[in-house]
């Protein structure tokens, strides 16, 4: 999928005319909380042929960009999210950051999602680097969204900042 596309379908979503799902695999919808342990949106996750397609909705955050990003536990206990772990790496010892980075091998990595005035975040986005399966393990995943946008290459987070809305997956 070219960087063009997944931004078309990102912009799409925010302005209301989100693509149609398709009927490929499993789907499985979780609350966004914040650190409060409140409710501000859901993630959809859809198991695609080589991949995974996440839908974000998520309300309360800082106008501008936001890093986005596959955690390693399904754990949203704590009101910083530092229970759900690194970024998801399947199989790796230590991960390597970014999107941008040649060296990179975490399948946590996601593009950005942006905020509008409101506070207010919608997006569709695709990736090859990781499955629902592979999400759904045994200890599950969670989905974090960061203070900042992520760089995409700055290690260890792409200078994301603190996280802010965090979903578990099981």
């Amino acid at each position: 999928m070219s960087r063009l596309f997944a931004i078309a379908i990102a912009a799409a979503a925010l302005a209301g005319a989100a693509p149609a799902w398709s009927a490929q695999g499993e789907t499985v919808t979780t609350e966004l909380k914040n650190g409060a342990g409140q409710t501000v949106g859901s993630v959809t996750l859809t198991e695609a042929p080589k991949g995974v397609v996440m839908r974000v909705e998520a309300k309360g955050l800082s106008p501008g960009w936001h890093g986005l990003h596959f955690h390693e536990k399904a754990d949203c206990s704590k009101s910083d999210f530092t229970t759900a772990g690194a970024h998801t790496r399947h199989g790796e010892a230590k991960g390597v950051h970014g999107l941008l980075n040649p060296q990179a091998n975490e399948t946590g990595d996601l593009p950005n999602i942006h905020a509008g005035a409101d506070g207010a975040a919608a997006a569709e986005v695709y990736t090859t680097l990781t499955t629902l399966k592979a999400l759904r393990d045994a200890d599950g995943s969670a989905v974090l969204i960061h203070a900042n946008a992520d760089d995409h290459t700055t290690q260890p987070i792409g200078g994301a900042g603190a996280r802010v809305a965090c979903a578990v997956i099981k």
